[in-house]
């Protein structure tokens, strides 16, 4: 026998529809929750009271869902499976322009532990083409400015704020970073980095609320507070975590000049974090 929703997991239910309908998805299916999903199981421990292909009304008032920290727990004990939830969410996704251009939708790659995370604008023709972010010239610059911190690729967490190729590699508009910028804000909340490196102007604009130069955002060491959507599984109001924001890769191919600079970023990054930096003339900084 179905059992009854109580008052409060009724209205975040019908919070979590509204929130899909408003991304462009009207027909929800329930799906088996997989046996290791501890936070999945912990979520769908109640069963609905209505049948699953019956739209569930939305209150007439926007509500956040219940904080449940038995599920955030387990969510943050499980950061592989959340991921693939998130991943799963997002689906073959056409809720912006962008959908209809890509070849491959790029997620998000790394180590779902890491204390650093990198965060650029949007795919490129490479990225397009495989289905990962940072793989052609600009991800092999990455991968050097990475291994010149001391770390490898597979020891941080790299993203973008948008998940599909903008045509032309062009700048992503406003409207296709709010659309996708959801799903960044839940990879954040599940991957819980220490500190966020904002690649390039866009990313750094978006995740900052800012229309701000370069200049003045580079050189310091914000506090980010990640806001995710009501319904997402991973909300948690009390995470913050930190930001600095750095050239975007593909900028520094155009023009060498400012690895230096760069550079200063990620050492920024890394006294922030008590690791260890390269003795003065080591040269360890990052080469084209």
């Amino acid at each position: 026998m179905a059992k009854v929703l109580d008052e409060a997991s009724s209205r975040a239910v019908a919070e979590a529809v509204r929130y899909y309908r408003e991304l462009g998805i009207y027909d929800l299916y329930r799906r088996d929750v997989p046996a290791d999903a501890a936070w999945l199981q912990a979520i769908a421990r109640e069963e609905l009271a209505v049948p699953v292909n019956e739209v569930v009304a939305a209150p007439t008032e926007p509500v956040d869902a219940p904080t449940d920290p038995a599920i955030l727990a387990a969510v943050l004990a499980d950061k592989p499976t959340a991921l693939k939830v998130i991943r799963e969410d997002i689906g073959d996704c056409q809720r912006c322009r962008l959908g209809a251009t890509r070849t491959n939708l790029v997620f998000g790659v790394g180590d779902p532990q890491a204390r650093i995370m990198f965060v650029g604008e949007g795919p490129g023709a490479d990225e397009d083409a495989q289905g990962e972010p940072f793989v052609g010239r600009a991800g092999q610059l990455l991968n050097k400015m990475i291994n010149a911190m001391g770390l490898r690729r597979e020891q941080v967490y790299i993203a973008n704020v948008v998940k599909c190729r903008p045509p032309q590699n062009r700048t992503p508009e406003r409207d296709e970073c709010d659309t996708c910028g959801g799903f960044l804000m839940r990879q954040l909340s599940v991957v819980r980095p220490q500190v966020v490196v904002a690649l390039g102007a866009t990313a750094a604009k978006y995740l900052l609320g800012t229309s701000d130069s370069m200049a003045n955002l580079r050189g310091r060491v914000y506090e980010f507070h990640p806001v995710l959507p009501h319904a997402a599984p991973e909300r948690d109001a009390e995470f913050t975590t930190s930001l600095v924001v750095t050239y975007h890769p593909a900028y520094l191919l155009r023009d060498p000049r400012q690895k230096k600079e760069a550079w200063a970023d990620l050492q920024l990054v890394m006294k922030h974090l008590g690791m260890p930096l390269p003795a003065r003339g080591a040269g360890a900084s990052p080469e084209a």
